[in-house]
């Protein structure tokens, strides 16, 4: 009986410590099995505590020294210790019902534990719960299946009920590679000069998290809706489009993003498309004329689509553009030949893009470009995209999410403008596929003709750009390696310098890298 106690309050720390970061992981892995085992194959590292218990239990079962197990338990657990996640797990609705069926695989093995006589097969059944833990969680997973798609469907059908109850309701879909958090937070600023404004919060760009939100907020006195749709696969936007049904479509961007899942841009391009694909005749499609890879993709809205940005063939563009850390000055002309001056505390040429883009669709839904003059200055920096925080000797420009080869290029040409010692702080881009080494060695060249300092974050991660920095013939010794963020930042401030301190903190990766 002792040996079964025993055995039974080991299983249980180890069991409840490891589902809970392996659970965290699949979390941050959109509870997708196939991403989650993308991530084992890549972090064999994060698994050896399991593989440890497994090969150690089963070892103490030839000896037959369940006392053993003990040793095995501190061994295996400090391998890969818990460390401080910069985004804890959400105990959300669907963890808690994944954390009840564990529970009770657990209970199952734990019974065993207590019935089977021989210690060598008790140690062999700790051996396997204990081994299996990141495989027993997608069983657990695979188990919940139906009730999870009976849950979504649920809510998805209860959202449509919603939707269908407001009638005068315009939809306004914003997707792209990039930018588009950033463009719905700037439209829903501009279009409250007119109407009852309501859009996704934060980041909320998935099926689920735009059904959380109508079923949360949406109230019958709402005109408009401003739907961010994000994807990482062919098909997403239009699973968000069928729940829906937008009336009229913005397309931010298309970029070399998330490649790791699109596998090639052209998959990217026919995915942020969907969105058009979803507009009716009367739908208006408003587009970055900037962005070639939207400009000569051929689709039947193309031909009628608002087009909006800096070059002379946009039907909204700015000129007269003045960027300085104070923030930005344009002249926006629209298609009618108005011009109408605008000045906002927020800097960089894309951001300048992303305004207009808001500026075209709340002028086309009526709003007078002068009375859109106030709400652009009223605009406040999204967090982490290119916000900038003055911390006296030092002003961090956080373009801390979620970074691509794009926005990162323009990051730095933005930081061009100051005055003042330039550093970069980064731990390189993810998810860019086949081309990620490649992207992320380009980044350090154009970051070695911008920066005086260039700081990277963790030396397997950011190697490729380490290289790239090298071969642009960037003086090394001013290129730091770092540990962690902290060390990053610490360095930063420790540089010696006569200059105002600009840094520009691009990228910060989750915890599942």
């Amino acid at each position: 009986m002792l040996e079964s106690v025993f055995l039974f309050i080991i299983m249980l720390i180890f069991t409840a410590l490891g589902t809970i970061k392996m659970l965290h992981m699949f979390q941050l892995n959109s509870y997708k099995p196939k991403e989650q085992i993308k991530w084992y194959k890549k972090n064999i590292s994060k698994l050896l505590p399991f593989y440890a218990a497994f090969v150690g239990l089963s070892a103490l079962t030839i000896i037959d020294r369940w006392y053993g197990a003990f040793l095995v338990f501190v061994f295996s657990y400090s391998l890969n210790p818990f460390e401080k996640a910069k985004k804890p797990l959400v105990y959300t609705p669907r963890v808690k019902r994944l954390l009840v069926t564990c529970t009770i695989v657990f209970a199952v093995f734990a019974v065993a534990v207590f019935v089977v006589p021989s210690s060598r097969i008790k140690l062999l059944i700790a051996a396997v719960e204990m081994g299996f833990i990141p495989l027993t969680l997608l069983l657990c997973n695979y188990i919940n299946k139906p009730v999870e798609l009976s849950i979504n469907k649920h809510y998805i059908n209860d959202a449509k009920r919603m939707l269908a109850a407001c009638p005068k309701l315009k939809i306004i879909g914003v997707t792209g590679s990039f930018g588009k958090t950033s463009v719905k937070f700037y439209l829903n600023t501009l279009l409250r000069a007119k109407y009852n404004v309501l859009m996704t919060p934060e980041s909320y760009n998935t099926p689920m998290g735009i059904v959380k939100t109508i079923r949360g907020k949406l109230k019958a006195t709402h005109e408009i809706f401003i739907c961010e749709m994000g994807a990482r696969n062919v098909g997403d936007i239009k699973e968000i489009c069928d729940i829906v049904h937008p009336d009229h479509g913005v397309i931010t961007s298309i970029g070399e993003q998330h490649l790791e899942t699109f596998k090639t841009v052209d998959n990217i391009i026919n995915t942020k498309f969907e969105l058009a694909d979803s507009l009716n005749d009367k739908g208006i499609l408003f587009v970055n004329g900037d962005c070639e890879a939207i400009t000569t993709h051929k689709h039947k809205k193309m031909e009628n689509a608002v087009t909006y940005g800096l070059g002379e063939n946009c039907a909204y563009r700015a000129c007269n553009l003045k960027i300085s850390e104070k923030g930005s000055e344009f002249t926006v002309v629209a298609p009618n030949g108005e011009k109408c001056d605008f000045v906002t505390k927020l800097i960089g040429t894309h951001n300048v893009i992303n305004i207009v883009g808001a500026i075209a669709v709340s002028n086309t839904l009526s709003t007078p470009l002068e009375k859109l003059k106030p709400q652009v200055r009223k605009l406040e920096c999204v967090p982490h995209r290119l916000q900038l925080i003055n911390r006296g000797e030092v002003i961090v420009v956080d373009d801390a999410y979620n970074s691509n080869p794009s926005g990162a290029k323009a990051a730095l040409d933005t930081i061009s403008y100051f005055d003042g010692m330039k550093i970069l702080v980064t731990p390189g881009m993810v998810e860019l596929g086949e081309k990620q080494e490649e992207l992320n060695y380009n980044f350090g060249r154009q970051a070695a003709n911008v920066c005086d300092c260039i700081i990277l974050v963790g030396e397997r991660q950011t190697k490729p750009i380490y290289n790239g920095v090298k071969d642009a013939g960037y003086d090394m010794t001013k290129c730091y390696v770092a540990k962690d963020l902290k060390d990053a930042v610490d360095y930063a401030y420790g540089l010696k310098t006569d200059k105002k301190k600009i840094m520009l903190l691009e990228n910060d990766l989750p915890d599942n890298y």
